[in-house]
C-alpha cells in the first residue's frame, strides 16, 4: 500500500495518521492531477519539454510540509514504503511489459475495415485478463494504429481500445489488472473473478464492440477516397521470442503470489519479501533479454520509443508520492476527513453494494485503482472467504468498481497513459484530460448504471 496509515512503524516511527489529517493535504495530489489535465491543453510545448519537472514539484510540494510536520525520518520511511512496496514494482512490470510487447509485430493485410478493427479490439479485450492489460495494450496498440494510419478519424478507435483493452478486458483474473492480483494476495481464488465476473465483463464489452462497430462503420463511409488498398498479405507473428517472454513475465509475477519463502529484508524500515525481489530481478532480466536480442529493425517498424515508458515512469513517481495523503485518509474510515464516503457503503442494514461499486470506481478513476481496491476490501471485513461466500455480492462491486472504472479518466489506469501517448506519437491528435472524460461519460456511464441494476441490485 502507499504509505503506512496507522500504528507504529519499525524503529519506533510514528507512523502517518490518516485520522489527523485534513483535506488540505490532499492539495498536491490534485495538483498533479490538474496539470496532468490542463497543461497538454494550453501550453503543449511547455508539457512535452517539462512534464517531469512538474511531477517533482508536486512531489515537493507534499515532501516539503510532511518533514516539516513530521520529521525527516517519517518522510524517509513513507516515501520508501511507497516505492519499494508500490512504484518500482509497478514501473518494472510495466517496463518489462512494455519492453516485450514493443518487439513483437503482428504483420499482414491489416486494412481498418470496421470487422478488422472490432475483431482486434475484441481479441484484445479476450487475452488482457491472461497477459495483464498492459501487456495485450502494448502488443496490440501499434498493429492497430498502422491498419488505420489511412484514416482521418482515429480518436474514437484509440478510445475504445483503452475501454476495453487497457481496462475492462483484465476483470477475469488476478492477471489481469492489480487491484485483482491484490485480491488474490489477501486471498481470494485465482478463478473467482473469472467465475463471478465474467458475465458483467461480456455484457459491457458486447455492447461497447457493437457501438465501436456502428460508430467505426459510420466515420469509415465518410472517408472513402482515404481508403488505401494493401496488397493481401498473410497475417503473422514475428518476434515469437517475446512472446515467450511475456509468458515468463506472467510466471513470474504468479511466483510473487504464489511463493511465501518468510523472508523479508529490510529497508529503510520497509520490509521488502525475498519472492517480490526474486520478481522483479526476474523482470529486469526478461527486459534486459527482450531489448537485447530483438531486432532493432523490428523495434523501428514498430514505432518503438522509450517516450511512453518514460513519461508514465515520471508522473507517476509524481503522483505515487501525492497520493500518500489521500490514501491515509480513506484508510482511516469513518474517523478521517472522508468518513462519509466510507458511511455511504457500510449502512446500518448492511453493505450498500452499488456504493461499494460507484465510491471504488470513482476513487480507482483518479487515484491508482489498486490501493483504492483494498481500503474497500478491508472497510468491507478484510475477510476473503466471507466476501467469497455470503458477502460475494460485496467483492463483485468492489471488483467491478477497481477495474470498470479504471478507463474513466488517463490516470485511472497505467497502460490508458501508456496508449494516449504512443497514439500521439504516431500522429492521432487525442483529446485532452477532459476530452477524454467526456467520452468515458457519454459511453461508459450509461453501462454503469445498467450494471448496477442488472447485476448489483
Amino acid at each position: 500500500m502507499a504509505g503506512t496509515v496507522e500504528g507504529i512503524a519499525p524503529h519506533g516511527l510514528v507512523a502517518f495518521d490518516g485520522a489527523k489529517l485534513s483535506l488540505l493535504w490532499i492539495v498536491p495530489f490534485a495538483g498533479i492531477l490538474l496539470s496532468i489535465a490542463i497543461f497538454p491543453l494550453i501550453l503543449p510545448h511547455f508539457w512535452h519539454k517539462h512534464f517531469g519537472k512538474v511531477s517533482a514539484f508536486w512531489a515537493l510540494a507534499l515532501l516539503v510540509p510532511l518533514v516539516a510536520n513530521y520529521g525527516v525520518d517519517i518522510a524517509i520511511y513513507e516515501v520508501a514504503h511507497t516505492f519499494l512496496l508500490e512504484y518500482i514494482p509497478f514501473i518494472i512490470l510495466l517496463l518489462a511489459l512494455f519492453t516485450a510487447a514493443g518487439g513483437v509485430r503482428l504483420r499482414g493485410s491489416l486494412a481498418g475495415s470496421p470487422a478488422m478493427n472490432t475483431g482486434l479490439l475484441a481479441f484484445g479485450t479476450a487475452i488482457a485478463s491472461w497477459m495483464g492489460t498492459t501487456g495485450a495494450a502494448m502488443l496490440l496498440i501499434r498493429p492497430l494504429l498502422r491498419a488505420n494510419e489511412w484514416r482521418k478519424h482515429q480518436v474514437h478507435t484509440v478510445v475504445f481500445f483503452i475501454f476495453l483493452v487497457a481496462n475492462i478486458g483484465g476483470s477475469l483474473t488476478p492477471l489481469g489488472d492489480p487491484p485483482l492480483f491484490l485480491g488474490f494476495l489477501k486471498g481470494v481464488d485465482f478463478f473467482w473473478p473469472t467465475q463471478h465476473l465474467l458475465l458483467p465483463m461480456l455484457a459491457m464489452a458486447g455492447v461497447l464492440l457493437f457501438v465501436f462497430y456502428c460508430l467505426y462503420s459510420y466515420f469509415y463511409r465518410q472517408e472513402p477516397g482515404a481508403r488505401v488498398e494493401h496488397e493481401h498479405e498473410p497475417i503473422r507473428i514475428e518476434g515469437w521470442a517475446n512472446i515467450l517472454l511475456i509468458l515468463g513475465i506472467i510466471g513470474a509475477v504468479l511466483l510473487s503470489g504464489t511463493w511465501k519463502s518468510g523472508i523479508a529484508f529490510d529497508i529503510l524500515g520497509t520490509p521488502v519479501a525475498l519472492e517480490n525481489l526474486t520478481r522483479d530481478v526476474l523482470l529486469l532480466a526478461i527486459t534486459f533479454l527482450s531489448w537485447a536480442f530483438t531486432s532493432k529493425p523490428r523495434r523501428e517498424q514498430n514505432g518503438f520509443t522509450w517516450f511512453p515508458i518514460v513519461e508514465v515512469a515520471k508522473l507517476f513517481a509524481g503522483i505515487f508520492l501525492t497520493i500518500i495523503p489521500a490514501i491515509a485518509i480513506l484508510k482511516a474510515g469513518t474517523g478521517g476527513a472522508l468518513g462519509i464516503l466510507i458511511e455511504l457503503v457500510n449502512t446500518e442494514q448492511g453493505a450498500n453494494n452499488p456504493a461499494y461499486f460507484w465510491m471504488t470506481g470513482i476513487l480507482s478513476s483518479f487515484l491508482d485503482n489498486a490501493p483504492t481496491y483494498l481500503v474497500f476490501f478491508n472497510t468491507a471485513g478484510g475477510d476473503a472467504a466471507a466476501l467469497m461466500g455470503a458477502n460475494a455480492m460485496t467483492l463483485i462491486a468492489i471488483s467491478l468498481g477497481a477495474v470498470f472504472m479504471g478507463a474513466n479518466t488517463y490516470v485511472g489506469n497505467a497502460p490508458n497513459f501508456m496508449v494516449r501517448s504512443i497514439a500521439e506519437d504516431s500522429g492521432v491528435k487525442m483529446p485532452s484530460f477532459f476530452g477524454y472524460m467526456g467520452w468515458s461519460i457519454v459511453f461508459l456511464m450509461p453501462l454503469f448504471v445498467v450494471v448496477t441494476f442488472v447485476f448489483l441490485d
